[in-house]
């Protein structure tokens, strides 16, 4: 009696680990918003987010005994070199998505957020050829539409939403080539990131333009965008290797749901056209969450065939 209850503990554990992953991802907007307030500019804020989020990455090597890990990475210089790429994708799905955020352009951030999982699809038939059902060539086409919408009530190609699903999907695929376990590859992304982002800070600081000490309240939030970067991966991690992919696939959305929500909120610019875009985008989302449910429970049920035969 007691393992199933253990195990019904640890999937709690990891549902809610899930759950509060996406609302910081989805919440957050509103830190960077403040910190723009402040006056920070995005790419102080960036620098700032590797400087603290090395500390931050390294306290969870910690905390997972990978210390060894991440010294074997060192001396490949293959995964070396892939984590490198990795880097330079994430910094830039960062830079991209500070900048719209502080620009007024969280819906635009939103969408992009929806297209990735779409996107993670195409590039696994392209890039590692798992084939693409008649569910997801749907859900895909219906991402299409709302790509074409999007662009017709921006009056051009929706840049920033492409820029973010392309560099988040790619960064997926090129850590997809990493053999290092999550917080070991994180931290070790944040330490290459953070060399670029001190020598950042420092010209800033010397030219009287850095923003570190200009109040506690400055202080703190970029200290704070540490944890805000490292935390929430950590927990991804933690979780997507206990939940089933259905239930993975409908959590992913909260994100990019909260974040429209806080476009709207905002009062950024939302016509007929937008909400066409999204209809779409949603329909897509709500179809492809929906064939990843029903590839679990047809697995699940391939599986406990198995083991009735077995007995």
């Amino acid at each position: 009696m007691s393992e199933p209850s253990s195990a019904s503990g640890e999937a709690r554990l990891a549902l809610t680990a899930g759950v509060g992953c996406y609302l910081i991802w989805g919440f957050v907007p509103l830190a960077f918003q403040a910190m723009g307030r402040l006056g920070v500019g995005s790419w102080e804020i960036l620098a700032h987010r590797t400087l603290w989020g090395a500390p931050t990455a390294l306290l969870l090597v910690l905390i997972a005994r990978q210390g060894r890990q991440v010294m074997a990475v060192f001396t490949n210089r293959k995964v070396l070199a892939w984590l490198l790429l990795s880097s330079a994708l994430i910094a830039a799905n960062w830079a991209i998505f500070i900048t719209a955020v502080n620009s007024g352009r969280v819906l635009e951030f939103s969408f992009g957020y929806y297209i990735t999982p779409l996107l993670n699809m195409a590039s696994g038939a392209l890039f590692f050829r798992e084939r693409i059902d008649r569910i997801g060539i749907i859900s895909m086409g219906l991402a299409a539409v709302g790509v074409a919408f999007q662009a017709l009530a921006l009056g051009h190609l929706p840049l920033i939403s492409l820029a973010l699903a392309v560099s988040f999907g790619g960064y997926g695929v090129v850590r997809k080539q990493v053999q290092a376990d999550a917080q070991t590859g994180l931290f070790i992304e944040c330490l290459l990131l953070s060399v670029p982002g001190v020598l950042y800070l420092a010209w800033l600081g010397n030219q009287g333009l850095g923003h570190f000490t200009a109040s506690t309240e400055t202080t703190l939030w970029l200290i704070a965008a540490g944890p805000i970067t490292a935390l929430p991966l950590a927990l991804f991690a933690w979780c997507a290797r206990r939940l089933p992919l259905s239930t993975m696939a409908f959590m992913q959305f909260i994100g990019p749901t909260i974040g429209f929500a806080i476009g709207i909120a905002q009062h950024e610019a939302f016509t007929a056209l937008h909400a066409a875009s999204f209809v779409f985008i949603w329909g897509g989302a709500a179809i492809f969450a929906w064939g990843a449910w029903r590839r679990s429970r047809l697995a699940l049920r391939a599986q406990s065939i198995v083991e009735a035969a077995a007995k």
